[in-house]
C-alpha cells in the first residue's frame, strides 16, 4: 500500500505500508510511550521540561516517516528532521560534556546527511528515481558500476553514522551519558535503527546480491561488533557500558545485513535474524536504559564504583535489568538467544573457509564479551556491597525508589521481552515472516530449530567466554584495592585509544579548516592580484598634472574654508581657547576612510559574483558533459 503527497518540497513525499514498516512503527510508538511516562518522574526536577517533550514528540513524528518512507528523498527529509531535533535530547542539560557530546551528535549529523545528498544526486542522474522499488528493478540483473559503489558509499555513511556503524559510532558512547536516560533508550533503541534501515534498503535493493558490496558491511559488522563490546567490557560508567553495548549488537545486525547479500537468494536466515534482532534490541535497551534512569534519579551517580549495591534488595528492579542482561547475552529461552542463533546459523551456511570461519570466532567472542560486561553491570549493582557502609545502608532502606508509573515503564516492555522469548515459533518467527518483502525474500526458509545441540554448543561457548573474561580479565586486571583493601574499578582504556579527540577533532576541526582556510584565501585574494595586474598593464593610470599629497580637490576647497573660518575664531571669540584643527587634513582623512570602506563593499560583491560565475561555469560544464557521456 502506497501513499504520495505531490508538491512538497518540490520532489514530493511518498510512503509505503508493508510488514516490516507496521512492526517498526508499531516499536516506536511502544517505545515512545513508556520512555515518556518514565520521563513523568525523571524530568520532574528538569528546568526545561517543555524543551523536552516537545522535540521528543517532534522526533517521533520524524521516525515514523523514516520508517514509513517509500524513496531516498522522504527518508532524508525525516531523517534529518530526526538528527536535528534528538540533538536538544544530548543537550538537555546544557552542562559543559552535554554541550560537548551535541556538538559531536550535530557534527556527525550534518556530515553524515551532507554525505546522503551526494549520494541521492548520483542516483537520481543514474536512473532518474529514488524510489526503492524502481531502483531495485532497475539495477536488478545489472553490473554495479563504479558510481554507483560511490553513491552507495555517501548514502552508506550517513545512515551508518547514525546506526553507529564503526567508525562513525563515536557519538554514542558520549552522547548516552549526558542525555536523560528516557531519550537514551530511544536513542539506542529506535534512532539507531532508522539508520539500519537505510543500510537495509541498500543491501536490498541497490546491492542485492552483490558479493563486493557484501563483503564491506560484513567487514564493517564485525569491527562494529567486537569493539563496541571491547569498549563495554572497560567501561566504567552505567549508561556508557549500555552504549557501548549498543555500537556491539549493532554490529551484529550489520553483520546480518552482510550475509543476506552474501546469501541473497537463500537468506532467510540472515533476514529473519537482522529483523529480529533489532527488534530485540530495541526493546532490551529500552529496558536497560529505563532502569539505568531509575538508578539515576536516586543516586545522581552513574559511576560504577558510587552505585554499586543500589539494587541488592529491590527484587523488581532487578528482575526487570535481568530479563534485559540475559535476553542481550543471547542466553538460551531469552530473545536474544534466537536471533542470534539465526545469525550464526547463517554465517555457517555460507561456508566459504578461513575467512568465515574467522568472523564465526569474531561472532561468538563478542557474544562472550556481551555475557562478560553484563555480567559485570548486574553483580556491581544488585549482588556486590558498596565499599561505603553508610551508603550501602542508605540505599538498602530506601523503599520507594520509584512510583508505580515509573515502575509500569520498565516492566511491561520488561514483561513483553519475556513472553515474546519464551514462544519463538509462535512469535518470533511470525513476525520475522512480515519483513519477507521488505527483504526481498522469495520464501520463508526453513524452520529453525533453536535448541538443538549444535545452537546450544554455540550459546554455550560464548558463555564460557564470558565467564573467563569476567572472572579473570573484569575482576583482576579492571579491579585494584583502595586504601581500605576493597576492590574497586580503574580505568584501563588508553586515552590515545579514543577517535574523537585523536582523529576527529584533529582532523575536522584543525587540518580541515587550515587546509580549506588556505585555498579561500588564494581565492579571495585571486580577484585582488587580477586588478593589480590590470591597473599595471591594460589599465595603467595616465600621470596626472599636479600631484596632491592627501584628500581631492573638493575636500581640499571645504578645508580651507573651514581654516578660514577657524583662523577668524581664534582672532576674536575663541582666543582665550583657539582651535589647532587641520580641517584639510580631517577632511582628506574621512574622506580616504570612505573610499576605503566602499573599496571593501565592492571588493565582496566581485568576490561573491566572481564565486558565482565560476560554479555556474562548473554546472554547465557539468550538465554538458551528461549529454555528451563524456
Amino acid at each position: 500500500m502506497r501513499y504520495y503527497l505531490p508538491g512538497i518540497c518540490g520532489y514530493g513525499l511518498s510512503f509505503q505500508l508493508d510488514g516490516f514498516r507496521i512492526v517498526f512503527a508499531m516499536l516506536a510508538v511502544l517505545a515512545w510511550t513508556m520512555a515518556l511516562v518514565a520521563s513523568i518522574e525523571y524530568m520532574k526536577h528538569d528546568s526545561h521540561p517543555g524543551r523536552y517533550y516537545f522535540f521528543t514528540f517532534v522526533t517521533l513524528f520524524a521516525t515514523l516517516g523514516v520508517f514509513l518512507s517509500a524513496d531516498f528523498f522522504t527518508a532524508l527529509i525525516f531523517f534529518e528532521i530526526m538528527s536535528f531535533t534528538s540533538y536538544t535530547w544530548v543537550a538537555q542539560t546544557e552542562k559543559a560534556a552535554a554541550l560537548r557530546a551535541a556538538d559531536t551528535y550535530l557534527a556527525v549529523a550534518v556530515i553524515g546527511g551532507l554525505a546522503i545528498l551526494m549520494g541521492l544526486f548520483l542516483l537520481y542522474h543514474m536512473y532518474g528515481t529514488l524510489d526503492f522499488e524502481e531502483l531495485g528493478r532497475l539495477v536488478q540483473g545489472t553490473q554495479p558500476t563504479p558510481m554507483r559503489y560511490a553513491a552507495g558509499v555517501c548514502i552508506l555513511i550517513g545512515f551508518g553514522a547514525k546506526a553507529g556503524i564503526f567508525p562513525l559510532h563515536i557519538w554514542l558512547p558520549k552522547a548516552h551519558p549526558v542525555a536523560p536516560a528516557p531519550a537514551s533508550a530511544l536513542l539506542s533503541g529506535m534512532l539507531t535503527k532508522c539508520g539500519i534501515f537505510g543500510a537495509i534498503i541498500l543491501a536490498a535493493r541497490l546491492f542485492a546480491g552483490d558479493r563486493a558490496w557484501g563483503t564491506l558491511i560484513l567487514v564493517l559488522g564485525a569491527c562494529t561488533m567486537f569493539l563496541g563490546a571491547l569498549l563495554a567490557v572497560f567501561a566504567l560508567d552505567l549508561k556508557r557500558t549500555l552504549a557501548c553495548s549498543s555500537v556491539s549488537q549493532i554490529g551484529f545486525i550489520t553483520t546480518g545485513i552482510g550475509m543476506c547479500d552474501l546469501l541473497f537468494g537463500e537468506h532467510a536466515l540472515a533476514a529473519h535474524g537482522t529483523m529480529l534482532h533489532m527488534i530485540n534490541h530495541s526493546l532490551i535497551k529500552l529496558v536497560l536504559f529505563l532502569c539505568a534512569g531509575v538508578i539515576y534519579m536516586n543516586t545522581h551517580e552513574l559511576d560504577l564504583n558510587k552505585i554499586r549495591g543500589f539494587g541488592r534488595k529491590k527484587p523488581f528492579l532487578a528482575g526487570c535489568f535481568l530479563a534485559g542482561a540475559l535476553a542481550i547475552g543471547g542466553i538460551p529461552a531469552f530473545s536474544g538467544y534466537i536471533s542470534k542463533t539465526l545469525l550464526h546459523e547463517s554465517i555457517l551456511e555460507y561456508g566459504g573457509g578461513g575467512w568465515m570461519k574467522l568472523l564465526e570466532i569474531v561472532f561468538i567472542i563478542s557474544g562472550g564479551l556481551t555475557i562478560a560486561y553484563m555480567t559485570k553491570l548486574f553483580m556491581t549493582v544488585f549482588v556486590e556491597k558498596n565499599t561505603d557502609a553508610e551508603l550501602q545502608q542508605s540505599y538498602d532502606e530506601k523503599k520507594r525508589y520509584m512510583t508505580l508509573v515509573s515502575a509500569a515503564a520498565v516492566g511491561i516492555p520488561a514483561l513483553f521481552l519475556l513472553l515474546w522469548g519464551w514462544m519463538p515459533h509462535r512469535l518470533m518467527d511470525t513476525v520475522a515472516d512480515l519483513g519477507s518483502g521488505f527483504f526481498a525474500l522469495e520464501e520463508s526458509g526453513e524452520v529453525v530449530h533453536y535448541f538443538n545441540g549444535e545452537n546450544l554448543l554455540g550459546a554455550g561457548y560464548s558463555i564460557a567466554i564470558g565467564v573467563v573474561v569476567y572472572l579473570v580479565f573484569i575482576r583482576s586486571m579492571l579491579m585494584k584495592k583502595n586504601e581500605a583493601g576493597v576492590k574497586v574499578f580503574v580505568d584501563r582504556w588508553p586515552e590515545w585509544l579514543d577517535l574523537e579527540n585523536a582523529v576527529y577533532r584533529p582532523v575536522l576541526l584543525r587540518f580541515l579548516p587550515c587546509v580549506f582556510g588556505f585555498f579561500c584565501r588564494i581565492l579571495d585574494s585571486l580577484v585582488d592580484w587580477s586588478v593589480v595586474l590590470l591597473r599595471k598593464t591594460i589599465y595603467r593610470d595616465t600621470p596626472l598634472p599636479r600631484y596632491y599629497s592627501e584628500g581631492n580637490a573638493l575636500t581640499r576647497a571645504l578645508g580651507k574654508v573651514f581654516n578660514l573660518w577657524r583662523d577668524l575664531g581664534n582672532r576674536t571669540w575663541r582666543r582665550s581657547h583657539p582651535v589647532e584643527k587641520d580641517y584639510v587634513h580631517l577632511l582628506a582623512v574621512k574622506s580616504d576612510e570612505i573610499a576605503q570602506n566602499n573599496l571593501i563593499i565592492t571588493r565582496s560583491v566581485s568576490f561573491g559574483l566572481f564565486l558565482f560565475g565560476v560554479g555556474f561555469c562548473l554546472m554547465l560544464f557539468y550538465l554538458i558533459a551528461g549529454d555528451l557521456h563524456f
